[in-house]
Protein backbone atom coordinates (compact mmCIF):
# COMPACT_ATOMS: atom_id res chain seq x y z
CA UNK A 1 0.00 0.00 0.00
CA UNK A 2 1.38 3.41 -0.94
CA UNK A 3 1.97 5.89 1.91
CA UNK A 4 0.11 9.16 1.35
CA UNK A 5 0.80 12.56 2.87
CA UNK A 6 -1.80 15.27 2.35
CA UNK A 7 -0.46 18.80 2.03
CA UNK A 8 -2.50 21.78 3.13
CA UNK A 9 -4.25 22.92 0.01
CA UNK A 10 -7.89 23.93 -0.05
CA UNK A 11 -10.17 22.13 -2.45
CA UNK A 12 -11.26 25.47 -3.92
CA UNK A 13 -7.63 26.30 -4.74
CA UNK A 14 -7.37 23.00 -6.59
CA UNK A 15 -10.49 23.86 -8.51
CA UNK A 16 -9.16 27.30 -9.40
CA UNK A 17 -5.83 25.85 -10.49
CA UNK A 18 -7.06 22.83 -12.37
CA UNK A 19 -10.40 23.89 -13.81
CA UNK A 20 -13.98 23.97 -12.58
CA UNK A 21 -15.12 20.78 -10.83
CA UNK A 22 -18.87 20.17 -11.04
CA UNK A 23 -20.82 18.40 -8.31
CA UNK A 24 -22.48 15.11 -9.21
CA UNK A 25 -24.75 13.52 -6.61
CA UNK A 26 -24.99 9.74 -6.32
CA UNK A 27 -27.21 7.22 -4.57
CA UNK A 28 -27.05 3.47 -5.01
CA UNK A 29 -30.75 3.19 -4.08
CA UNK A 30 -32.93 3.02 -7.18
CA UNK A 31 -36.36 3.72 -5.71
CA UNK A 32 -39.10 6.31 -6.29
CA UNK A 33 -38.15 7.90 -2.96
CA UNK A 34 -34.44 8.17 -3.78
CA UNK A 35 -35.30 9.70 -7.15
CA UNK A 36 -37.13 12.49 -5.34
CA UNK A 37 -34.28 12.88 -2.82
CA UNK A 38 -31.58 13.23 -5.45
CA UNK A 39 -33.65 15.83 -7.31
CA UNK A 40 -34.04 17.78 -4.07
CA UNK A 41 -30.27 17.64 -3.50
CA UNK A 42 -29.84 19.80 -6.61
CA UNK A 43 -31.58 22.68 -4.84
CA UNK A 44 -33.71 23.79 -7.79
CA UNK A 45 -37.24 24.82 -6.86
CA UNK A 46 -40.21 24.07 -9.12
CA UNK A 47 -42.79 26.30 -7.43
CA UNK A 48 -44.48 28.65 -9.86
CA UNK A 49 -42.89 27.02 -12.88
CA UNK A 50 -44.33 24.99 -15.73
CA UNK A 51 -42.36 21.78 -15.40
CA UNK A 52 -41.46 19.20 -18.05
CA UNK A 53 -39.97 15.81 -17.18
CA UNK A 54 -38.26 14.47 -20.32
CA UNK A 55 -38.11 10.70 -20.51
CA UNK A 56 -38.18 8.03 -23.19
CA UNK A 57 -41.51 6.22 -23.35
CA UNK A 58 -39.80 3.13 -24.83
CA UNK A 59 -40.29 1.28 -28.07
CA UNK A 60 -42.15 -1.67 -26.53
CA UNK A 61 -43.16 -3.14 -23.19
CA UNK A 62 -39.92 -5.16 -23.38
CA UNK A 63 -37.74 -2.04 -23.62
CA UNK A 64 -35.78 -1.01 -20.55
CA UNK A 65 -37.25 2.51 -20.29
CA UNK A 66 -38.02 3.99 -16.87
CA UNK A 67 -41.39 2.72 -15.68
CA UNK A 68 -44.34 4.93 -14.60
CA UNK A 69 -44.35 3.52 -11.07
CA UNK A 70 -40.70 4.54 -10.67
CA UNK A 71 -41.04 8.16 -11.83
CA UNK A 72 -44.55 8.80 -10.45
CA UNK A 73 -43.51 10.36 -7.12
CA UNK A 74 -41.16 12.85 -8.74
CA UNK A 75 -43.49 13.80 -11.57
CA UNK A 76 -46.45 14.37 -9.28
CA UNK A 77 -44.40 16.20 -6.64
CA UNK A 78 -43.33 18.68 -9.31
CA UNK A 79 -46.83 18.93 -10.86
CA UNK A 80 -45.07 18.17 -14.12
CA UNK A 81 -46.02 17.02 -17.58
CA UNK A 82 -44.10 14.13 -19.07
CA UNK A 83 -42.72 15.27 -22.43
CA UNK A 84 -41.59 13.36 -25.50
CA UNK A 85 -41.19 13.79 -29.25
CA UNK A 86 -42.04 11.42 -32.08
CA UNK A 87 -39.34 9.15 -33.48
CA UNK A 88 -37.75 9.30 -36.93
CA UNK A 89 -37.93 5.59 -37.72
CA UNK A 90 -40.88 3.34 -38.49
CA UNK A 91 -41.58 2.01 -35.01
CA UNK A 92 -44.43 2.27 -32.55
CA UNK A 93 -43.89 6.01 -31.89
CA UNK A 94 -43.25 7.48 -35.35
CA UNK A 95 -46.59 9.31 -35.55
CA UNK A 96 -48.50 11.16 -32.88
CA UNK A 97 -51.44 8.74 -33.05
CA UNK A 98 -49.20 5.68 -32.74
CA UNK A 99 -47.13 7.32 -30.03
CA UNK A 100 -50.23 8.12 -27.98
CA UNK A 101 -51.31 4.49 -28.17
CA UNK A 102 -47.85 3.42 -26.99
CA UNK A 103 -47.95 5.91 -24.13
CA UNK A 104 -51.32 4.58 -23.01
CA UNK A 105 -50.15 0.97 -23.26
CA UNK A 106 -47.06 1.73 -21.13
CA UNK A 107 -49.23 3.32 -18.40
CA UNK A 108 -47.79 6.84 -18.48
CA UNK A 109 -51.22 8.46 -18.85
CA UNK A 110 -52.11 7.01 -15.45
CA UNK A 111 -49.61 9.21 -13.62
CA UNK A 112 -49.50 12.49 -15.56
CA UNK A 113 -50.37 14.41 -18.71
CA UNK A 114 -48.04 13.37 -21.52
CA UNK A 115 -47.15 16.10 -24.00
CA UNK A 116 -45.82 15.07 -27.41
CA UNK A 117 -43.93 18.29 -28.02
CA UNK A 118 -43.83 18.12 -31.84
CA UNK A 119 -47.52 17.25 -32.16
CA UNK A 120 -48.28 20.79 -33.37
CA UNK A 121 -45.04 21.52 -35.16
CA UNK A 122 -41.49 22.51 -34.42
CA UNK A 123 -39.26 25.49 -33.73
CA UNK A 124 -35.58 26.16 -34.34
CA UNK A 125 -33.20 26.89 -31.48
CA UNK A 126 -29.90 28.66 -32.18
CA UNK A 127 -26.75 26.59 -31.79
CA UNK A 128 -23.38 27.88 -30.64
CA UNK A 129 -21.51 25.36 -32.77
CA UNK A 130 -22.45 25.39 -36.47
CA UNK A 131 -19.85 22.88 -37.66
CA UNK A 132 -22.58 20.42 -38.69
CA UNK A 133 -26.05 21.69 -37.77
CA UNK A 134 -27.06 25.32 -38.24
CA UNK A 135 -29.87 25.18 -35.65
CA UNK A 136 -31.62 22.62 -33.45
CA UNK A 137 -35.10 21.57 -34.57
CA UNK A 138 -37.24 20.80 -31.50
CA UNK A 139 -40.91 20.26 -30.70
CA UNK A 140 -42.76 23.58 -30.56
CA UNK A 141 -44.25 22.79 -27.15
CA UNK A 142 -40.81 23.18 -25.59
CA UNK A 143 -41.57 26.88 -25.24
CA UNK A 144 -44.46 26.03 -22.88
CA UNK A 145 -42.09 25.10 -20.03
CA UNK A 146 -39.96 27.01 -17.55
CA UNK A 147 -38.15 24.06 -15.95
CA UNK A 148 -37.03 20.82 -17.55
CA UNK A 149 -35.98 17.73 -15.62
CA UNK A 150 -33.89 15.74 -18.08
CA UNK A 151 -34.56 12.27 -16.64
CA UNK A 152 -32.51 9.81 -18.65
CA UNK A 153 -32.10 6.05 -18.49
CA UNK A 154 -28.37 5.40 -18.90
CA UNK A 155 -27.68 2.45 -21.25
CA UNK A 156 -25.99 1.51 -24.51
CA UNK A 157 -26.99 2.71 -27.96
CA UNK A 158 -26.56 1.10 -31.38
CA UNK A 159 -25.32 4.30 -33.02
CA UNK A 160 -24.09 6.64 -30.29
CA UNK A 161 -22.44 3.99 -28.11
CA UNK A 162 -24.39 5.05 -25.05
CA UNK A 163 -27.37 7.16 -24.11
CA UNK A 164 -27.52 9.47 -21.10
CA UNK A 165 -28.67 13.02 -20.53
CA UNK A 166 -26.84 14.43 -23.57
CA UNK A 167 -28.66 12.07 -25.91
CA UNK A 168 -31.99 12.52 -24.07
CA UNK A 169 -31.65 16.27 -24.56
CA UNK A 170 -30.53 16.23 -28.18
CA UNK A 171 -32.22 13.36 -30.01
CA UNK A 172 -34.94 13.11 -27.36
CA UNK A 173 -36.07 16.75 -27.56
CA UNK A 174 -35.69 17.00 -31.34
CA UNK A 175 -38.76 16.67 -33.54
CA UNK A 176 -38.91 13.85 -36.08
CA UNK A 177 -37.22 15.99 -38.73
CA UNK A 178 -34.82 17.32 -36.11
CA UNK A 179 -33.76 13.78 -35.30
CA UNK A 180 -32.95 13.17 -38.96
CA UNK A 181 -31.04 16.45 -39.06
CA UNK A 182 -28.84 15.42 -36.11
CA UNK A 183 -28.33 11.84 -37.31
CA UNK A 184 -27.26 13.11 -40.73
CA UNK A 185 -24.89 15.67 -39.18
CA UNK A 186 -26.89 18.49 -40.75
CA UNK A 187 -27.30 17.07 -44.25
CA UNK A 188 -31.00 16.15 -44.31
CA UNK A 189 -34.29 16.65 -42.48
CA UNK A 190 -36.20 14.21 -44.67
CA UNK A 191 -34.17 11.01 -44.97
CA UNK A 192 -32.05 8.76 -42.77
CA UNK A 193 -28.28 9.29 -43.18
CA UNK A 194 -25.94 7.74 -40.63
CA UNK A 195 -22.56 7.42 -42.34
CA UNK A 196 -20.76 10.22 -40.45
CA UNK A 197 -20.31 8.86 -36.91
CA UNK A 198 -18.28 11.66 -35.36
CA UNK A 199 -20.46 14.21 -37.15
CA UNK A 200 -23.51 12.63 -35.54
CA UNK A 201 -21.90 12.61 -32.08
CA UNK A 202 -20.79 16.23 -32.43
CA UNK A 203 -24.24 17.23 -33.68
CA UNK A 204 -25.77 15.66 -30.56
CA UNK A 205 -23.46 17.76 -28.39
CA UNK A 206 -24.38 20.94 -30.29
CA UNK A 207 -28.10 20.19 -30.03
CA UNK A 208 -27.86 19.41 -26.32
CA UNK A 209 -26.13 22.75 -25.78
CA UNK A 210 -28.91 24.55 -27.66
CA UNK A 211 -31.57 23.13 -25.31
CA UNK A 212 -29.40 23.87 -22.25
CA UNK A 213 -28.91 27.47 -23.35
CA UNK A 214 -32.64 27.86 -23.98
CA UNK A 215 -33.44 26.84 -20.41
CA UNK A 216 -30.66 28.97 -18.95
CA UNK A 217 -32.45 32.13 -19.98
CA UNK A 218 -33.90 34.29 -17.20
CA UNK A 219 -36.89 32.63 -15.54
CA UNK A 220 -36.06 29.14 -16.81
CA UNK A 221 -33.87 26.29 -15.58
CA UNK A 222 -32.86 22.70 -16.34
CA UNK A 223 -31.54 19.82 -14.21
CA UNK A 224 -30.09 16.44 -15.13
CA UNK A 225 -30.59 12.90 -13.78
CA UNK A 226 -29.19 9.56 -15.02
CA UNK A 227 -30.72 6.32 -13.77
CA UNK A 228 -28.22 3.48 -14.11
CA UNK A 229 -30.36 0.34 -14.10
CA UNK A 230 -31.19 -2.35 -16.67
CA UNK A 231 -28.15 -1.24 -18.67
CA UNK A 232 -28.45 -3.21 -21.87
CA UNK A 233 -26.07 -2.52 -24.74
CA UNK A 234 -29.23 -1.51 -26.61
CA UNK A 235 -31.24 1.68 -26.31
CA UNK A 236 -34.83 2.02 -25.10
CA UNK A 237 -35.66 2.70 -28.76
CA UNK A 238 -35.03 -1.02 -29.31
CA UNK A 239 -38.20 -3.06 -28.79
CA UNK A 240 -36.21 -6.27 -28.23
CA UNK A 241 -33.03 -5.22 -26.39
CA UNK A 242 -30.23 -7.54 -25.36
CA UNK A 243 -30.37 -8.75 -21.77
CA UNK A 244 -28.31 -6.47 -19.49
CA UNK A 245 -25.08 -8.09 -18.29
CA UNK A 246 -24.19 -5.32 -15.82
CA UNK A 247 -25.95 -5.06 -12.48
CA UNK A 248 -27.73 -1.88 -11.46
CA UNK A 249 -25.44 0.88 -10.13
CA UNK A 250 -27.62 3.75 -8.90
CA UNK A 251 -28.94 7.22 -9.68
CA UNK A 252 -26.78 10.27 -10.43
CA UNK A 253 -27.81 13.92 -10.73
CA UNK A 254 -26.14 17.23 -11.54
CA UNK A 255 -26.64 20.71 -12.90
CA UNK A 256 -23.85 19.91 -15.39
CA UNK A 257 -24.82 17.41 -18.13
CA UNK A 258 -21.22 16.82 -19.23
CA UNK A 259 -20.05 16.00 -15.70
CA UNK A 260 -23.08 13.75 -15.19
CA UNK A 261 -22.56 11.65 -18.33
CA UNK A 262 -18.82 11.55 -17.62
CA UNK A 263 -19.37 10.31 -14.06
CA UNK A 264 -21.80 7.67 -15.32
CA UNK A 265 -19.29 6.51 -17.93
CA UNK A 266 -16.55 6.34 -15.31
CA UNK A 267 -18.66 4.09 -13.10
CA UNK A 268 -19.07 1.72 -16.03
CA UNK A 269 -15.46 1.81 -17.26
CA UNK A 270 -14.03 1.37 -13.75
CA UNK A 271 -16.49 -1.34 -12.73
CA UNK A 272 -14.83 -4.47 -11.34
CA UNK A 273 -16.55 -7.10 -13.49
CA UNK A 274 -17.27 -10.59 -12.21
CA UNK A 275 -19.43 -13.42 -13.48
CA UNK A 276 -23.02 -12.22 -13.56
CA UNK A 277 -22.03 -8.57 -13.24
CA UNK A 278 -20.06 -7.75 -16.36
CA UNK A 279 -19.51 -4.25 -17.73
CA UNK A 280 -17.42 -5.40 -20.69
CA UNK A 281 -20.28 -5.73 -23.26
CA UNK A 282 -21.40 -2.16 -22.58
CA UNK A 283 -17.82 -0.87 -22.57
CA UNK A 284 -17.19 -2.60 -25.90
CA UNK A 285 -20.34 -1.03 -27.40
CA UNK A 286 -19.24 2.44 -26.25
CA UNK A 287 -15.65 2.05 -27.43
CA UNK A 288 -16.58 0.57 -30.82
CA UNK A 289 -18.80 3.57 -31.57
CA UNK A 290 -16.46 6.23 -30.13
CA UNK A 291 -19.26 7.10 -27.71
CA UNK A 292 -17.16 9.11 -25.27
CA UNK A 293 -16.53 11.64 -28.06
CA UNK A 294 -19.97 13.19 -27.43
CA UNK A 295 -18.94 14.09 -23.88
CA UNK A 296 -15.51 15.30 -24.94
CA UNK A 297 -16.96 17.48 -27.69
CA UNK A 298 -19.68 18.87 -25.41
CA UNK A 299 -16.97 19.98 -22.98
CA UNK A 300 -15.07 21.58 -25.87
CA UNK A 301 -18.21 23.57 -26.72
CA UNK A 302 -18.44 24.85 -23.15
CA UNK A 303 -21.56 22.92 -22.20
CA UNK A 304 -19.94 21.59 -19.02
CA UNK A 305 -16.86 20.05 -17.45
CA UNK A 306 -15.54 16.50 -17.34
CA UNK A 307 -14.01 17.29 -13.93
CA UNK A 308 -16.44 16.50 -11.16
CA UNK A 309 -16.77 15.75 -7.47
CA UNK A 310 -18.94 12.73 -6.67
CA UNK A 311 -21.09 13.33 -3.58
CA UNK A 312 -22.77 10.23 -2.19
CA UNK A 313 -26.18 10.66 -0.63
CA UNK A 314 -26.08 7.12 0.75
CA UNK A 315 -29.37 6.23 2.38
CA UNK A 316 -29.78 9.71 3.87
CA UNK A 317 -31.12 12.99 2.58
CA UNK A 318 -28.32 14.92 4.33
CA UNK A 319 -25.53 15.09 1.77
CA UNK A 320 -22.74 15.96 4.21
CA UNK A 321 -20.49 13.38 5.83
CA UNK A 322 -22.02 10.30 4.22
CA UNK A 323 -19.54 7.47 3.66
CA UNK A 324 -20.02 4.72 1.12
CA UNK A 325 -18.13 2.53 -1.29
CA UNK A 326 -17.99 5.30 -3.91
CA UNK A 327 -16.71 7.84 -1.39
CA UNK A 328 -13.38 5.99 -1.44
CA UNK A 329 -12.73 6.21 -5.17
CA UNK A 330 -9.86 8.42 -6.28
CA UNK A 331 -9.50 10.91 -9.14
CA UNK A 332 -5.86 11.78 -9.74
CA UNK A 333 -4.30 14.70 -11.64
CA UNK A 334 -0.70 15.65 -12.28
CA UNK A 335 0.45 19.03 -10.98
CA UNK A 336 0.02 20.51 -14.45
CA UNK A 337 -3.66 19.49 -14.48
CA UNK A 338 -3.52 16.32 -16.61
CA UNK A 339 -5.96 13.63 -15.48
CA UNK A 340 -4.12 10.39 -14.71
CA UNK A 341 -6.65 8.11 -12.95
CA UNK A 342 -10.45 8.17 -12.81
CA UNK A 343 -12.54 6.67 -9.98
CA UNK A 344 -9.95 4.06 -9.02
CA UNK A 345 -10.08 2.23 -5.68
CA UNK A 346 -6.29 2.11 -5.20
CA UNK A 347 -3.35 4.43 -5.77
CA UNK A 348 -0.80 1.61 -5.87
CA UNK A 349 -0.13 2.12 -9.57
CA UNK A 350 1.25 5.63 -8.98
CA UNK A 351 4.98 6.23 -8.89
CA UNK A 352 6.47 8.22 -6.03
CA UNK A 353 5.73 11.89 -6.42
CA UNK A 354 3.24 14.69 -5.81
CA UNK A 355 -0.26 14.63 -7.27
CA UNK A 356 -3.68 16.21 -6.90
CA UNK A 357 -5.88 13.45 -5.41
CA UNK A 358 -9.59 14.24 -5.02
CA UNK A 359 -8.79 17.95 -4.99
CA UNK A 360 -5.96 17.79 -2.46
CA UNK A 361 -2.22 17.98 -3.02
CA UNK A 362 -0.85 14.58 -2.05
CA UNK A 363 2.64 13.09 -1.78
CA UNK A 364 2.87 9.40 -2.69
CA UNK A 365 5.85 7.60 -1.17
Amino acid sequence: MKKLHLLTLACMMAIQSFGQSSVVYFTKDITPESLVSIYEALGVKAEGKRVAVKISTGESSRSNHLRPEFIKNLVQKLGANIVECNTAYGGSRSTTAAHRRAIAERGFNDIATVDIMDEEGEINLPVTDTKHIKYDIVGSHLQNYDLMVNLAHFKGHAMGGFGGVLKNQSIGVASSSGKLYIHSAGRSTTRWMSDDLDGFLESMAAAAQAVHNYFKQEGRNIVYINVMNNMSVDCDCDGSPATPQLKDIGILASLDPVALDKASLDLVFNHQSVAGDDASPLIKRIENLHGTHTVEYAEKLGLGSQQYTLVNLGEQTDIEGVASEYSHLYNVYSLDGKKLLTNVSSLDSLEKGTYIVNGEKTIVE
